[in-house]
């Protein structure tokens, strides 16, 4: 019980401040974990409150000889912060329940349901209320079972959310309240981005090719997820979710990720501007890595929605971030092979010149790859992990402020024009390089 216990706080650790909560409910069922989390870390202003319904409480238990029926005072629900987690986890391996641990802030429990002799119960209460001397903090929604061989099921409905100062709700966690303004102001970007980049591409009609129409389409997507996203922040500020918004958001994922990744992996393979064919492994790239990440993605943002209350649910984020970060660094073998046959290339006769030349832009290419992988899976999950819960959105931005730059510069470098070295090819360079691809 106690490394369940243990074991429940390092993976909340893991995944801190990936899923914001603002409503939610759940249907438990059994449930025996001695703790689980409600609702992932919640930024709390001055008048932050706390919204718990439950119905249906009913509590299990194994029967038997000298087995005392289970103390509901010992079942409840409490918040703790971040920072009290180490010295809870503490408390925990120490035997000590943490409905009466220091470092935990009981809300109520289950003895006060069983008391109202009603259906459902309501808990509502301002943390000033609740806390002394508190001016606000990132606080986080437990339930705890001190009671061995027990287990509870109820349904959960749970509200956090701050108040503003002409009454009305805010569920958006404090360092969220800025994200509706950030993703509306990286959608226009991206829409003069995608205007700028059409210009350019007609204007330059005869060095064009499939590729950079392609890339148009991708950079009106990506928009367009930016206004979705604009539009569910915006909604789940004044209701609590993000009905309508977010199936849009789903849409637009779903197909930004597949054209982003594909973009990505046919402008390492050469595709339309050295060849016109794609070699077996790069096809089975196409087919298997790009749907894996694109559907682990989507995953991870709908799981991202739904309360950690669910059994599995750390496992699964866990496993679908690492699917992410995997097919990340797998979209980056059919640059490496194209290195590798510009490189071959290199040493022929007539042609060394301007194949060292392509080689070392497609090597500024695979740098840029992996500088936009590393800073966007791992350097804003450190800016969020590390940075005050009032400055969560700076994370946001600079992960939509690298993507915007990534797409910059890869426009500079495959840009349409007649002395761009990356499309100085002819049939001879096509048919060489297709014969190094075969023979690797």
């Amino acid at each position: 019980m106690r490394s369940q216990w243990c074991l429940a706080l390092v993976l909340l650790l893991a995944v801190a401040g990936t899923a914001h909560c603002r409503k939610s409910v759940a249907d438990l069922a059994k449930e025996d974990r001695s703790l689980f989390a409600i609702a992932t870390p919640f930024g709390f202003g001055r008048d932050g409150h706390v919204e718990i319904g439950l119905s249906d409480f009913q509590v299990w238990h194994q029967a038997g000889q000298g087995v005392p029926d289970p103390d509901v005072k010992r079942m409840g629900f409490f918040i703790t912060t971040s920072d009290a987690q180490t010295l809870l986890e503490f408390d925990l391996s120490q035997g000590q329940c943490a409905l009466e641990a220091e470092n935990t802030v009981k809300l109520f429990t289950m003895d006060q349901v069983e008391q109202q002799k009603t259906d459902a119960f309501t808990y509502e209460i301002a943390l000033q209320d609740l806390i002394a001397e508190y001016q606000g903090g990132e606080f986080q929604l437990f339930f705890a079972n001190c009671e061995p061989l027990s287990a509870v099921s109820f349904e959960l409905r749970t509200e956090l959310y701050n108040v503003k100062s002409n009454g009305k709700r805010d569920y958006l966690s404090i360092g969220e309240d800025e994200l509706p303004t950030v993703y509306m102001v990286m959608f226009i970007l991206f829409v003069v981005a995608a205007v700028l980049w059409t210009v350019m591409v007609v204007k330059a009609s005869p060095n064009a090719h499939r590729i950079h129409q392609l890339m148009i389409v991708l950079v009106v997507f990506k928009a367009l997820t930016l206004l979705s996203q604009a539009g569910m922040y915006h909604l789940i500020r004044a209701t609590g979710h993000a009905e309508g918004w977010s199936y849009l958001f789903y849409f637009f994922t779903f197909i930004r990720g597949i054209l982003f990744f594909t973009v990505v992996v046919l402008i390492g393979t050469g595709w339309s501007y050295l060849k016109v064919f794609l070699a077996d492994r790069e096809k089975k790239i196409l087919m298997v890595v790009i749907p894996l990440q694109v559907v682990a993605e989507v995953a991870i943002i709908v799981l991202d929605e739904h309360t950690p209350a669910a059994h599995s649910w750390f496992t699964w984020m866990n496993i679908l971030h690492l699917v992410d970060i995997i097919c990340c660094c797998a979209i980056l073998f059919p640059i490496v092979w194209s290195i590798k046959h510009l490189r071959e290339a290199s040493q022929t006769d007539g042609k060394a010149a301007r194949s060292l030349h392509k080689l070392t832009l497609f090597r500024q290419f695979y740098v840029l790859v992996v500088s936009y992988i590393y800073f966007t899976r791992i350097v804003v999950y450190l800016l969020r992990s590390t940075m005050p819960f009032q400055y969560i959105w700076v994370s946001d931005a600079a992960g939509e402020a690298a993507t915007l730059a990534f797409y910059i510069l890869t426009g500079l470098y495959f840009r349409p024009h007649s002395q761009n070295p990356y499309f100085a090819a002819n049939a001879d360079d096509e048919i060489d390089l297709q014969e190094l691809r075969e023979t690797a």
